[in-house]
């Protein structure tokens, strides 16, 4: 690793190791490499999900670890793991209280769920004390 990319320890990683196992790849790198809309993709997906998995397709051994090491300088995220041609990257979202707020200040404030037979026994009650 680089001193761009994020350090991890290794409890870290065995941790995000663990949770990158059921996911599924987001972000497919094939023919073409890796080129600046590849890039912008994984970085979305970066912000969207913070632990990733990309797919590699016809891409040899030696340029895979070369391709892992210059997606992880580009993004500034952490090396996770490497096997064959998967890998699982981490970049953790900066904790912005103002984007979270916007977030939820969209949102409309549930009512809890009531069954028919708890809204009839509602309006019955409300129909005696007329």
């Amino acid at each position: 690793m680089t001193e761009n990319t994020a350090q991890l320890s290794p409890t870290q990683r065995r941790a995000l190791r663990a949770a990158a196992h059921h996911l599924n790849p987001v972000v497919s790198i094939s023919q073409k490499g890796l080129t600046p809309s590849v890039l912008a993709e994984i970085d979305r997906c970066l912000k969207a999900h913070e632990l990733i998995k990309l797919r590699l397709y016809g891409i040899e051994r030696e340029v895979r670890e070369a391709l892992f090491i210059e997606i992880c300088t580009a993004l500034k995220c952490a090396e996770v793991q490497h096997i064959g041609n998967l890998l699982v990257l981490w970049r953790e979202n900066p904790k912005d209280a103002a984007a979270q707020e916007s977030a939820l200040a969209g949102r409309r404030k549930s009512e809890p769920a009531i069954t028919k037979k708890q809204a009839a026994a509602r309006t019955e009650a409300r129909n005696r004390k007329r």
